[in-house]
């Protein structure tokens, strides 16, 4: 392995990490509309919801990219409808799976922050006369600070994540691995480098993500 291998490697990691803030963003943003389609009980949304996060947490990832990817393809109306140009990328179908991914689990963790919100909260914006809009305006910040220690844990996930993106041909951080490792046969090497680029990385968010929630809890240290 060489000086050109790696930074073949750190290509690969860029587009590793490009991969993992797309579907956060996208993943996040899902989440948020899932956890108020629960909260509401709109009707038939929540089940939509439901069902959503039922099939992305009882399955595993990859399956869900093996399916995104090539199950579209099975279907000549998919193939002949402008659908076809975002689901024949490959890129775009591991972002997909990814981002519904974390999206069935973020809106566990968002449900589950705001459940835990006291009743007294709930009952003092009654009794200042607000509705159930109005109530979740001033609730959901609190409940969206409190799931950030969770939630940082599933920004870890999701980059770990990106690693299966190599099955279905993205050149990422372990699609340039394996590639690597056939052309040289120094395995050890070249998956302990990938390891290496990993876990820095992950070290990095873990560091981050503990000052965020410094100052998102602060409010609580000072109660």
């Amino acid at each position: 392995m060489n000086e050109q291998h790696v930074w073949q490697m750190l290509g690969g990691l860029a587009t590793s990490l490009e991969l993992t803030a797309v579907a956060l963003l996208v993943g996040c943003t899902l989440a948020f509309l899932m956890t108020l389609t629960l909260i509401m009980r709109t009707t038939g949304l929540h089940w939509i919801s439901s069902g959503i996060i039922t099939l992305f947490t009882g399955t595993p990832l990859l399956v869900q990219i093996f399916l995104i990817y090539y199950g579209p393809g099975q279907f000549e109306a998919i193939r002949e409808s402008f659908l076809w140009n975002w689901l024949s990328q490959p890129w775009f179908c591991a972002m997909l799976a990814l981002a519904l991914n974390t999206a069935a689990y973020s809106t566990q963790l968002f449900k589950g922050a705001f459940n835990a919100i006291p009743s007294g909260q709930w009952q003092a914006c009654r009794a200042l006369g607000m509705d159930k809009f109005a109530t979740l305006r001033v609730l959901l910040p609190f409940a969206i600070r409190r799931a950030i220690p969770a939630y940082s844990n599933e920004v870890i996930l999701v980059f770990k994540g990106t690693s299966l993106a190599s099955t279905i041909t993205i050149m990422d951080l372990m699609g340039y691995a394996q590639r690597i490792n056939a052309q040289t046969y120094d395995t050890l090497v070249v998956f302990s480098i990938a390891g290496a680029f990993y876990l820095a990385v992950n070290g990095i968010l873990t560091l981050i993500f503990r000052q965020v929630e410094k100052k998102a809890l602060a409010f609580e240290v000072a109660h």
